[in-house]
């Protein structure tokens, strides 16, 4: 069966590209990337900030995220990006940029 991929080389299997693929893909992670890029925040100010994320998927996603070796619980409880996560973080500025440019202006 062909693939509907676009015409032109085929890509190599990139095992860590997809595996970020996979982790930015869960639900919420962008967004728990997106609060902590500005700085630390404990739980509940971060809870506060997630809407309607739930506690437990928010404790699951920074367990993730940590288990990345891209945040941390600093010893006052609160969570901030490593600094490999504030290098993902930056790397996503132009998808966030690109985002606002195209928002509606209504």
């Amino acid at each position: 069966m062909r693939s509907a991929r676009r015409t032109g080389a085929a890509r190599p299997a990139d095992p860590p590209t997809y595996a970020v693929m996979d982790l930015l893909g869960q639900r919420w992670m962008l967004r728990v990337l997106w609060e902590l890029e500005p700085g630390p925040l404990g739980f509940l100010e971060l809870r506060r900030r997630m809407d309607n994320c739930s506690s437990s998927m928010l404790s699951l996603r920074l367990q993730h995220l940590q288990a990345a070796g891209l945040a941390t619980k600093r010893p006052d409880k609160a969570h901030e990006l490593t600094p490999a996560g504030r290098e993902l973080a930056e790397a996503l500025h132009p998808i966030w940029e690109w985002s606002r440019n195209r928002e509606d202006p209504a």
